[in-house]
């Protein structure tokens, strides 16, 4: 890897998990493999590689992304979470960084309610669920939202709204009732 730009190669800074890291990366990387194999951040798994299972989602801008799918390059200036950035807080405006080793409340609840069995899909399914949290709390609505909801409002997440929302992070384990009920048990 070039230490410098060239016609393959831009310079991109990224703001990870709170801290800027400035790198040079290949135009055709994608951004999971930036955080796995440049900045040794491996909480995000490469499952399909094809952006269908949800195991590499991270959050980029606060918004839950496929990072298989995105182009390094093109994140230059963002701010990625991932979900070894969780535990810590992010930084985010209105969220206080935890004390060394505190659990964000989804990673606590996902142990009390023992929402994994391997733990391969379960980054994805945390930084998913974060997203898909503040999403609804933003007044996004999914298609299961009842169009009765007012626009802008905050959407009730429900069991339904839950899994229609975490849809795209499949668990070959299938502990999809548990993931449901960790997710409840913060939200309330």
């Amino acid at each position: 890897m070039p230490s410098s730009p060239d016609r393959h190669h831009s310079e991109v800074t990224l703001r990870v998990n709170g801290t800027p890291r400035t790198l040079v990366v290949d135009h055709r990387s994608v951004l999971l493999d930036v955080l796995r194999e440049r900045l040794h951040l491996t909480g995000a798994k490469k499952g399909c590689d094809h952006g269908q299972c949800g195991a590499c989602t991270v959050l980029v801008d606060g918004r839950r992304v496929n990072s298989c799918l995105l182009p390094a390059v093109a994140q230059d200036g963002c701010d990625i979470t991932t979900v070894e950035g969780l535990a810590g807080g992010n930084g985010d405006e209105g969220e206080e960084r935890r004390a060394d080793g505190e659990l964000h409340p989804l990673q606590r609840a996902f142990i009390d309610r023992d929402a994994f069995q391997c733990g391969y899909c379960t980054p994805g399914q945390l930084c998913s669920a974060v997203g898909a949290i503040a999403e609804a709390e933003s007044g996004h609505p999914s298609h299961v939202t009842d169009p009765e909801t007012p626009s802008g409002e905050p959407v009730p997440l429900g069991a339904d709204e839950i899994r229609e929302r975490l849809s795209g992070n499949l668990c070959r384990c299938g502990a999809y009732p548990n993931i449901v009920r960790a997710v409840e048990d913060v939200i309330r």
